[in-house]
């Protein structure tokens, strides 16, 4: 168990010492260019070192087999000269004789330092002073004893006490004594050559790959440098600064992606200057409009006044037209108090007249207000509030203008469904959310209900005849309080708008009280009643 949490230790730490390393490979493409070039030179030269190394040590050890095999036929046939009188082992003579030809052997510069010659019968003799386990190995020795040459190739301590490689040939020869020569070839100088090839390989090896590495990297700047360049730039670009453009070096790739990138910016900046101008335009235009209309329809509004005043003494038709005339000058008067609070909006010159009211009382107070559309478009309203009151300062004007259009709203398209209206707070913030249970909106309008002069259904019978400017309002006038105004809905079941203001003028928003989940009951409050009016008789 203690093992068990001590691995369990050391695998996080090293995973989150290993982190900062994981994420700059991630983010460097240079890094893992030079890293993957590194990777696979590694791997390729290894593999040519090996099969090189491998070559040449066959080659080398072949060459000196060869030698060996013909130098110990050459002794066999020197020492079979002088062994073919002897008949038999018990020659006194023959234990001399062999002991002066395994000498001879040895001291002559062709052969191997060291002769072993035996007969078949175990009589055994060497040129050194060596001991039996210097002896060839069995196995070489019954090849050797079916009359055939034999190699081998091992470590033996002969000359010296630290064991060294040898190269063992045995020959038998066929006399009226059956003998054995073995004659022990050094491969000091073969062994001195593959490790010095093997040395150069290695170091020849490191210096290419660091070679390949160093040009990787190389290579990767010169195409990761415009990259990046490109990448600070288009950065700077969509920070505002549209006078942003990449160094053009040169006519190759880079320098056409550099002066196709400037172009772009440079259409990009041309676009957005002529949107610039054409929004500054709509907007002067729209300002214009609104304050030149005031002065006419004041005196329209006076003539109608009049006329309205007095239609009673009219005729049913004159009457009739004096009240559709008053009607929709009432609506041509709501729409330029729209468009004049979208010019103040678009100017800065909007301001917030702060106040310590009561959030719910404004909630029941808009839909009091409402009752008769509700009646008219038989939908049942009802307000659900907190036991203690909701102080805020806010600016009760445009928070019972925001009410006011997202419970309109709700009417309007709840198709005789309920409207819920729900007040809440947390320790910083309010929040109203108003939730019906209509048409709905259809996946991607949640997005479009607060731009200006769009609607989800233009074809829509409406009871109020709205502009598509109330939403947009709203919205500013929330962003206004440092608020939030949100929406959420599914077709055919209704729509949730959730606004959130600071308690404190001056704070912003972090959360919620109410979550905007339209598929989630929303927050029940203490107190909840029907308001007054707000169900059809």
């Amino acid at each position: 168990m203690w093992l068990r949490r001590s691995g369990g230790a050391l695998a996080r730490w090293a995973g989150r010492a290993a982190r900062p390393l994981v994420d700059r490979f991630r983010a460097s493409l240079q890094l893992r260019v030079v890293a993957s070039t590194l990777i696979a030179s590694t791997v390729l030269v290894l593999i040519f070192s090996f099969v090189v190394a491998g070559s040449v040590t066959s080659g080398l050890l072949a060459e000196r087999e060869e030698t060996a095999v013909e130098e110990t036929e050459n002794a066999v046939e020197q020492a079979a000269e002088q062994l073919a009188p002897y008949g038999s082992t018990s020659d006194e003579v023959l234990a001399t004789t062999m002991q002066r030809i395994v000498n001879e052997l040895a001291e002559d510069p062709v052969y191997a330092p060291v002769i072993v010659l035996r007969t078949a019968d175990g009589v055994v003799t060497k040129s050194h002073a060596v001991s039996g386990e210097a002896l060839p190995s069995e196995a070489l020795q019954d090849v050797v004893a079916d009359h055939k040459i034999a190699v081998q190739y091992g470590d033996f301590a002969l000359d010296s006490d630290e064991p060294m490689p040898y190269l063992v040939v045995g020959s038998y020869i066929d006399l009226n004594v059956d003998y054995e020569l073995y004659a022990f070839y050094r491969l000091d100088s073969q062994q001195d050559a593959i490790s010095l090839l093997r040395t150069n390989l290695a170091l020849a090896g490191v210096a290419l790959v660091l070679l390949l590495g160093v040009i990787a990297a190389l290579v990767t700047r010169l195409v990761v440098t415009p990259v990046r360049e490109a990448a600070r730039t288009s950065q700077r670009l969509a920070a505002g600064l549209l006078h942003e453009r990449m160094e053009v070096r040169g006519s190759d790739d880079l320098a056409r992606l550099a002066g196709s990138f400037n172009l772009m910016a440079e259409n990009l900046q041309s676009q957005i200057r002529r949107l610039e101008e054409m929004s500054m335009m709509q907007r002067r235009f729209t300002s214009d409009v609104s304050h030149e209309l005031r002065t006419p329809l004041a005196t329209i509004r006076m003539a109608a006044d009049l006329l309205y005043d007095n239609r009673d003494d009219f005729d049913p038709v004159t009457k009739r037209s004096t009240e559709l005339l008053q009607h929709e000058i009432d609506r041509f008067e709501d729409l330029l108090q729209e468009l004049l609070e979208i010019s103040r909006f678009d100017s800065g010159f909007a301001s917030l007249e702060v106040d310590a009211v009561d959030v719910a009382r404004i909630a029941e107070d808009v839909v009091a207000g409402l009752s008769h559309l509700a009646s008219e478009c038989g939908v049942p309203v009802a307000v659900a509030k907190p036991g203690r009151r909701v102080i805020a300062e806010v600016d009760p004007r445009r928070v019972q203008r925001i009410l006011r259009n997202l419970v309109s709203n709700a009417i309007e398209h709840a198709e005789g469904g309920p409207v819920e209206v729900t007040v809440a707070e947390s320790e910083t913030a309010v929040a109203v959310a108003v939730r019906d249970h209509g048409v709905g909106l259809k996946p991607g309008h949640a997005d479009r209900v607060f731009d200006r002069f769009w609607r989800a259904d233009p074809s829509r019978n409406r009871k109020t005849g709205g502009t598509g400017l109330g939403l947009a309002i709203s919205l500013e006038d929330a962003k206004l309080h440092s608020g939030t105004l949100q929406a959420a809905g599914e077709p055919g079941k209704g729509t949730l708008f959730v606004l959130t203001l600071p308690l404190q003028a001056g704070n912003r928003v972090i959360t919620s009280p109410i979550p905007l989940r339209f598929d989630a009951p929303i927050l029940q409050p203490l107190e909840r009643k029907e308001a007054p009016h707000a169900t059809q008789d």
